[in-house]
């Protein structure tokens, strides 16, 4: 299989991917802006659709590479802002989830 050498120098993934990590995600959204990829082109590429990149493009502008974790994604949609860092969230009784000694 040939590669194209603008793959190689910003790390695109192969077409034929199936598994997203979140490294993967960041160097589409990357090539995109860098002008290495047009968006037309990731879609066709990889069977993106246009709100599936813009997903993408909001986590990773939102919170970087971390946010293109699945369950950042969607622990990220849910917190509050104060509570993305990972702080413990109150409970209805207005306690932490964490005990006293900080174990959960």
């Amino acid at each position: 299989m040939e590669k194209n050498k603008g793959d190689l120098v910003f790390g695109l993934p192969p077409a034929n991917t199936k598994r997203w990590v979140s490294r993967r995600k960041a160097a589409v959204v990357l090539a995109i802006r860098a002008g290495v990829i047009s968006r037309e082109q990731a879609y066709e590429r990889y069977g993106l659709s246009p709100e599936e990149l813009a997903v993408w493009e909001a986590a990773f502008d939102r919170h970087g590479i971390r946010g293109l974790r699945i369950t950042s994604l969607q622990n990220y949609q849910n917190a509050p802002l104060r509570n993305r860092r990972g702080r413990a969230r109150p409970m209805a009784n207005g306690k932490s989830a964490r005990s006293e000694t900080g174990r959960i």
